[in-house]
């Protein structure tokens, strides 16, 4: 069998002998912490947050910027092209159509208006932005009838299970066989046309959704150790449900209701467009695309304008719903 003979600098310390070896630490976050790390990496989301913020507050204060109404009607100054003062300098906005600036023509050297005038003579700028505030009021309520309907639907169904889930599951599926379309035409037998019946609409079947994203998520939490752990306790079915597991499901709830806020605009957008949403002479944004789509080859501004903000509004909130998405389960991005 081989010897080895070791010699003193065969071997040497690891760290010097005065040193002192101390663990290192690490800061702990917490998880909202690191939900807002995530999100905030993601440049589409803050692009759409950006937009969706510069929108509301357009939406909110827009139709002051000038003193023009929404229904404001100036025949004389009817299909006005876009104007805006510190751009028509370069030969842009500056209210020209076919060669030749209508406001000149009219007499109307002072007068500017920014998104132009419809063919009633009505101030399209204050049109539009009082139509997405429409769009959003709407688009917010869908937010709060999927919370405090669909998610507590979803929440008792799925906890319960057994005969009260199989008559609350029928129930919702009986309601969404319904078309949407012939809920609201029927509304509007009873209610007048507008915001109100679309509402009643989103409270018929718009939280359906929801009710089977929550449904999904207490099937899958109901039977963990902690559950079993509080009803061992003492504690109450429904303190349960709102204690122990919607705290758990709640970044799901979240993105579920962001992605709810473009099908409700959508919605009210195609309702108002076929005649269904708001009356004249208040707009929404579907009112004011069916308003211009009729001139579109003659004069486009009627139309483009409305059509932008809305694409905006549908893309903006979209990458907002998939930013909260990706930062509260990063592993979803990599399916």
């Amino acid at each position: 069998m081989k010897e080895y003979q070791f010699l003193e600098n065969d071997f040497q310390f690891a760290h010097d002998e005065n040193e002192k070896l101390i663990d290192k630490t690490y800061n702990s976050t917490s998880y909202l912490k690191d939900v807002l790390a995530n999100f905030v990496k993601n440049k589409g989301a803050i692009f759409g947050v950006v937009v969706v913020l510069l929108i509301v507050i357009l939406a909110v204060f827009g139709p002051y910027f000038n003193e023009h109404t929404y229904k404001s009607i100036l025949i004389e100054q009817a299909s006005l092209p876009p104007r805006i003062s510190w751009l028509e300098q370069f030969g842009i906005f500056d209210g020209t159509r076919n060669g030749v600036n209508l406001y000149i023509q009219k007499g109307f050297s002072d007068l500017y208006y920014w998104f132009g005038s419809d063919t009633q003579g009505r101030d399209i700028f204050t049109r539009v932005w009082e139509g997405t505030r429409v769009s959003l009021i709407i688009a917010f309520t869908a937010v709060v009838i999927d919370i405090f309907i669909g998610m507590v639907y979803g929440l008792v169904s799925g906890y319960f299970g057994g005969k009260i889930d199989i008559v609350m599951q029928r129930f919702a599926e009986i309601l969404n066989g319904i078309p949407q379309l012939v809920i609201v035409t029927l509304l509007g037998l009873i209610l007048p046309p507008g915001i109100i019946s679309i509402i009643f609409a989103l409270m018929i079947t718009g939280w359906i959704g929801m009710s089977r994203i929550a449904r999904a998520q207490v099937l899958k939490l109901k039977e963990q150790e902690y559950i079993l752990a509080s009803k061992t306790l003492g504690a109450r079915d429904f303190a349960i449900i709102f204690k122990d597991i919607l705290p758990n499901i709640f970044g799901q709830i979240i993105i579920m209701s962001m992605f709810s806020i473009p099908n409700a605009i959508f919605m009210e957008a195609y309702l108002s467009f076929v005649g269904l949403g708001v009356p004249a002479p208040l707009a929404s944004l579907g009112s004011l695309i069916n308003e211009g789509y009729k001139s579109i080859t003659v004069m486009p501004h009627i139309i483009t304008s409305s059509i932008i903000v809305l694409a905006l509004l549908m893309l903006s909130f979209n990458l907002f719903a998939d930013g909260l998405r990706d930062a509260f389960d990063p592993k979803m991005k990599q399916m």
